[in-house]
């Protein structure tokens, strides 16, 4: 995230995305205007549907969504109620916005986690929006026993500092109000230092067994270069969308839904086999 980031956020083999590959960016409106198209079928779908004909809401996972850099829970709204409405009970992360330390904001993560499961009785799944893929996927190292799978979206875990020069504006931005004292921020520290290290760490390191991952990435991504978002532990699976545009597009969401189900069932199954061979 700008000059200041240390050298191995960038490792060979990726790059930034050009100065024109913002314009990509404007196709959020049009993936916002799909949203709208799917919310108003489905209001007219559930009129034309008697109550006792709809289907029985399944009980599943708890979901915890977290936001990207920037960006507060507000940002995945839309999100968590496409997933509700699929019966997935959805919680936020806490954060009201993602401008701060990355190991502090995967702290606040990690509590939220640890009051989710002991709620709810099971492990949690997490959707993270671009550095919120980032925060889940270190917990999920650090915590396999409160993470039961996770779903990244346009998170350039591979890579971070592999992205558009705008951020490294805002991060410039946060790290110089840090440096006068404005506490909460993001500091140099973070993006250049042990707390750097010890974030990018953690995001490199294999997810325990039984921990699943989805990496959802388009080559559309005017923010990141969209190769950073393929982890080597997960199911890269391909979109048509802008950075931005994947927390609202009716088929970002599907996608969603999809691994959900599919990291849901796998955790069943295996929970099935170990007690056969208990």
């Amino acid at each position: 995230m700008g000059h200041m980031m240390a050298p191995f956020l960038m490792p060979d083999g990726y790059r930034r995305p050009p100065l024109v590959a913002l314009l990509r960016e404007s196709s959020l409106a049009a993936e916002a205007g799909r949203l709208a198209v799917r919310r108003g079928s489905d209001r007219r779908a559930r009129r034309r549907t008697p109550y006792a004909a709809r289907p029985a809401v399944r009980a599943a996972e708890p979901v915890l969504l977290v936001p990207g850099f920037l960006a507060g829970d507000w940002t995945l709204h839309e999100m968590s109620a496409a997933l509700r409405a699929k019966g997935y009970r959805t919680y936020r992360s806490s954060i009201h916005a993602n401008i701060g330390c990355a190991l502090d904001a995967a702290a606040l993560v990690e509590s939220r986690l640890e009051r989710i499961a002991d709620r709810r009785g099971s492990r949690v799944q997490i959707v993270g929006h671009s550095l919120g893929g980032m925060i889940a996927r270190g917990v999920a190292v650090r915590r396999p026993d409160l993470v039961s799978g996770i779903v990244t979206m346009g998170s350039p875990m591979r890579a971070p500092a592999a992205h558009h020069a705008l951020l490294s504006g805002g991060v410039d931005v946060l790290r110089r109000l840090s440096r006068v004292g404005i506490p909460g921020l993001m500091s140099d520290d973070c993006v250049g230092g042990s707390c750097a290290e010890l974030s990018f760490g953690e995001t490199q390191e294999p997810l325990a067994d039984g921990v699943a991952m989805t990496n959802i990435f388009s080559r559309r991504d005017g923010i990141v270069d969209w190769r950073a978002c393929i982890d080597p532990d997960g199911t890269a699976v391909e979109v048509r969308a802008s950075h931005i545009g994947m927390a609202v597009d009716p088929r970002v969401i599907d996608q969603v839904l999809a691994a959900l189900h599919r990291q849901s069932a796998a955790g069943l199954s295996v929970e099935v086999d170990r007690g056969e061979t208990a």
